[in-house]
């Protein structure tokens, strides 16, 4: 029984560790680029 509460605490830390790596390695930032729409304006 000890050693199912040891394994599982491991694969609680290494899961930790892994959300933490992927905070630091994965970047999620959208790539901004500007966009032009014209527009047409009808003027009496």
């Amino acid at each position: 029984m000890r050693y199912i509460f040891r394994f599982l605490l491991v694969l609680v830390l290494l899961a930790a560790v892994a959300v933490v790596a992927y905070s630091y390695v994965g970047d999620l930032t959208a790539q901004r680029t500007p966009t032009e729409t014209p527009v047409t304006l009808e003027v009496n």
